[in-house]
C-alpha cells in the first residue's frame, strides 16, 4: 500500500464525503422535485441541462488547469461549489432557483474533475495507474453506499422530511472542502501558458492529441452511446414486478459491489494490462444487458446487479487511468476533461436513444441492442486500439 500516498488518501476521502452528500440526495431528488410541483418532463430537462454543464465545463477547466500549471485551486473550488449547493436546494422552491442550484452542483464537478484526475495521475507511475485510480473509485463509490443508506434510514423515521435532509447533506460536503485545504500543488508543476477565454477551447486538443488517444476515445464514446442511464435497469426491474424497496436496495448493493471490487481489479489491471481489464468489463456489461432483456426474477436481478458492479469497477477508473497513460503529463487534465465533455453529450444521447427504442420496440429490444453493440465495440478495441507498455 506504499503507493497510496498522502495526497491520494486526501483526494479519496474528499470524494468519499462528497459522494456521500450527493448520493444521500440521489434517491429522493425526483420525489422531492415532484412534491414541489416539478413535472417528469421538467425534471428530465433539469437533469439534462445540469449534466451538459458539468460535461462541457470538465473540458474547459481541464485545459485551464493544464495551462495554469495548477491543480489544487480547481479541486478546492469545485468541491466547494458542490457542498454549498446542497443546503441551497431547501431554501426556495422556485423552478428557476432549483435550476440554478442544480447547475452549480454539476458545475462544481466540471471544475474539479480534470485537475483531480491529473493529480491522481501525477501520484502514480505507468505501472500503478490501475491501483491508484481503482482505489480512488472504491472510496468514491463507498459514498454511494453510505449516502443512500443514511437517506433511507432517515426517511424511515421521518417520512417526507426532505428539506432537512438537504441541510444534513451539507455536513459531509463541508468536511470534504476542509480536507481539500490539506492538498498542495507540487512545486514541479510549472507550465504557465496564456489562459484562453473560449469555453470550447479544449476542443482543439482533439486535433493536437496523439493518434492513440483518438482511437481510444472513439471506442470509449462508441460504448457510451449504447450505455444508457442506470435508470433503465431499475425500470426493467420495476416492470418485472419487483418492489420499490428492493429496487433501491439493489442500487445500494450494486454500489457496494462496485466499491469492493474497484481497488482489487485496479491491482489486477496493472498486472494484466489496462486494456485487458477494460475489455473484461465490457464482456460483463454485455452479459448483464442480454440477461436483463428477459423477465428477471429477484435472484437473477441481484445476480446481474452483482456483475454490473464488477463491470463498473473494471471500466470507469480504468478508462481514466488508460487515458492518462497515453497522454503527456502537461496535458492530462485536458485529455481527461475533453473525453469527459464528449462523454456527457454521448450519455445524454444514449438515454434518449434507449428511451425511443423502449417506447417503440419494448424493453427487451433496448437491452439486446446495447448488448449486441457492445460486442461490436469489443471487436473494435481488439483490432484498432493498442495500449503502450504491458498491454500490446
Amino acid at each position: 500500500m506504499k503507493y497510496i500516498t498522502r495526497t491520494i488518501w486526501i483526494l479519496s476521502l474528499i470524494s468519499l464525503f462528497t459522494d456521500t452528500a450527493s448520493e444521500m440526495l440521489y434517491p429522493i431528488m425526483p420525489i422531492y422535485l415532484k412534491s414541489i410541483g416539478f413535472s417528469v418532463v421538467l425534471i428530465g430537462i433539469l437533469e439534462g441541462v445540469a449534466e451538459a454543464v458539468a460535461g462541457l465545463s470538465k473540458g474547459y477547466f481541464g485545459k485551464r488547469s493544464d495551462n495554469s500549471g495548477k491543480r489544487v485551486p480547481f479541486v478546492r473550488l469545485g468541491y466547494a461549489f458542490s457542498a454549498v449547493s446542497k443546503p441551497m436546494m431547501a431554501f426556495f422552491i422556485y423552478p428557476l432557483w432549483i435550476f440554478f442550484v442544480r447547475t452549480i452542483d454539476r458545475f462544481g464537478k466540471g471544475i474539479r474533475t480534470g485537475a483531480r484526475d491529473a493529480i491522481l495521475s501525477d501520484e502514480a507511475t505507468a505501472q500503478t495507474k490501475g491501483k491508484i485510480f481503482g482505489f480512488h473509485r472504491s472510496m468514491d463509490t463507498l459514498g454511494a453506499v453510505t449516502g443512500p443508506s443514511f437517506a433511507l434510514l432517515y426517511l424511515y423515521y421521518l417520512p417526507a422530511d426532505y428539506k432537512n435532509l438537504f441541510l444534513i447533506a451539507f455536513i459531509p460536503g463541508l468536511i470534504a472542502v476542509v480536507f481539500s485545504f490539506l492538498l498542495k500543488d507540487k512545486k514541479s508543476i510549472k507550465n504557465p501558458k496564456k489562459i484562453t477565454r473560449s469555453f470550447f477551447s479544449f476542443l482543439s486538443y482533439w486535433k493536437e492529441s496523439p493518434a492513440a488517444y483518438r482511437k481510444l476515445v472513439i471506442g470509449l464514446l462508441a460504448f457510451t452511446l449504447f450505455n444508457s442511464s442506470d435508470v433503465f435497469l431499475l425500470l426493467k426491474a420495476k416492470q418485472s414486478g419487483l418492489s420499490d424497496t428492493i429496487i433501491i436496495g439493489a442500487y445500494i448493493f450494486y454500489n457496494l459491489i462496485y466499491a469492493l471490487f474497484a481497488f482489487p481489479l485496479g491491482i489486477v489491471a496493472d498486472k494484466i494490462g489496462l486494456k485487458t481489464m477494460y475489455l473484461i468489463g465490457l464482456i460483463f456489461f454485455a452479459i448483464v444487458y442480454f440477461g436483463m432483456s428477459t423477465n428477471v426474477s429477484l435472484l437473477l436481478f441481484f445476480g446481474f446487479f452483482s456483475l454490473y458492479g464488477v463491470y463498473a469497477a473494471a471500466t470507469e477508473g480504468i478508462s481514466k487511468a488508460w487515458i492518462s497513460n497515453i497522454s503527456e503529463n502537461e496535458h492530462v487534465a485536458t485529455a481527461i476533461g475533453t473525453y469527459s465533455a464528449f462523454q456527457s453529450i454521448f450519455t445524454m444521447l444514449a438515454s434518449s436513444i434507449a428511451g425511443i427504442i423502449w417506447f417503440y420496440f419494448g424493453a427487451s429490444a433496448t437491452f439486446i441492442i446495447s448488448g449486441a453493440a457492445t460486442l461490436l465495440i469489443l471487436i473494435y478495441f481488439f483490432e484498432f486500439v493498442k495500449h503502450p507498455g504491458t498491454d500490446q
